[in-house]
């Protein structure tokens, strides 16, 4: 019985065995994996703002961030509680609620403008062409729907299959993240999961209608560190094969480090640094970046060596001051950094930092 033109796209892909057998395994990938040269772009984000009403005054969430992520390619947004990465990531998917919500700048994705999109445009590209893994794997989910019902939703929508081909299909993705006995568990609710099978649900229902981009916005909070592994794991490896681009939204730079090979920083709303991965570990040019990485354990430092943290608290967004956001807790702080807040300029190849010490650090 035919299942469908996506169906058999997806089960001749010898790739998705390969990534059964290490989902199912828990392996890590150890490979080092091949820098490939800068393909054309498939998002480009250009000065996004993200501005809130709210009773003690506007708030500006996400300030001019620009970044573009090419097609293939692994991104991450790094930052605080608070520094607009997911306010940012929920823009680029028209989820922002208006009112209170403006968002302003320009998404172009595939050569369209989303911000510039209707709803009904929105919703065949949301899904289809994009597809996202939300915080929360615990609440993402309903918990009135089997897992069958969620996963064959998009599918029946945007891929035009019927409840079989879609049950089918879905089986087959369970399959692919690791899930045992998937027809079985396509009749099953999400309190039978637990929180790491709840997570890679998500992700199959992220990959389900075979998007180019997929944004993951924290996918391992709440689970504990192994599974974290093997969902990232899994995550490298089916965007790596697949050929799907990879926004990673985290504050974690282990992660970092280990699935993505550019890294975007953001603080108070606005991008303070962005370069590829590698760079940013070896010298990193912002002194926000460098405390970040200050206050993780490393395994190249001496044993007994104290963690650096960063002095005092993150702004309060209602009341940023005229000059740079970050200057209060700033090591290499100048006169001018209480003035206005530094561009963000190239300070090498590839390489872009927001601070007027860069040169200095």
């Amino acid at each position: 019985m035919g299942l469908g033109p996506g169906v058999h796209r997806l089960d001749r892909r010898p790739a998705l065995r390969h990534a059964e057998r290490h989902a199912a395994q828990g392996r890590v990938a150890t490979e080092t994996p091949v820098r490939r040269p800068r393909m054309s772009k498939l998002l480009d984000i250009q000065d996004l703002g993200v501005r809130f009403r709210t009773p003690e005054g506007a708030i500006q969430a996400v300030d001019g961030v620009s970044y573009c992520v090419a097609a293939g390619e692994s991104v991450a947004v790094v930052g605080e509680s608070g520094s607009g990465k997911s306010v940012s990531a929920l823009a680029i998917m028209g989820l922002v609620p208006s009112p209170p919500g403006t968002v302003s700048g320009r998404v172009m994705f595939e050569g369209r403008d989303l911000l510039t999109l209707d709803d009904e445009s929105l919703r065949q590209i949301r899904g289809a062409r994009i597809g996202m893994i939300f915080q929360e794997p615990m609440t993402s989910l309903n918990p009135l729907l089997t897992i069958g019902t969620q996963l064959r939703e998009s599918m029946k929508q945007h891929l035009g299959l019927t409840t079989a081909q879609a049950t089918a299909r879905a089986a087959e993705l369970l399959k692919m993240v690791g899930i045992s006995e998937p027809e079985r568990r396509l009749r099953q609710y999400p309190h039978h999961f637990s929180g790491g099978m709840r997570q890679r649900v998500m992700i199959a229902i992220a990959l389900s209608c075979e998007p180019r981009l997929v944004i993951a916005d924290e996918p391992t909070t709440a689970l504990d560190v192994t599974i974290q592994a093997q969902i990232l794991t899994l995550m490298k490896d089916l965007t790596a094969r697949l050929g799907v681009a990879l926004i990673l939204i985290t504050h974690n730079l282990g992660i970092v480090a280990r699935y993505t090979s550019r890294v975007h920083v953001m603080y108070a709303g606005r991008m303070v640094e962005s370069c590829r991965t590698d760079e940013i570990f070896a010298r990193p040019r912002h002194p926000y970046t460098i405390g970040l990485l200050a206050s993780v354990p490393r395994l190249d430092k001496p044993r007994g060596e104290r963690l650096v943290p960063i002095e005092g608290q993150p702004p309060d967004m209602a009341r940023l001051g005229p000059g740079c956001a970050y200057q209060p807790r700033c090591g290499f702080a100048v006169s001018r950094c209480l003035a206005s807040p530094p561009p963000l300029d190239t300070i090498a190849a590839d390489h872009r930092t927001a601070c007027f010490q860069s040169s200095q650090l």
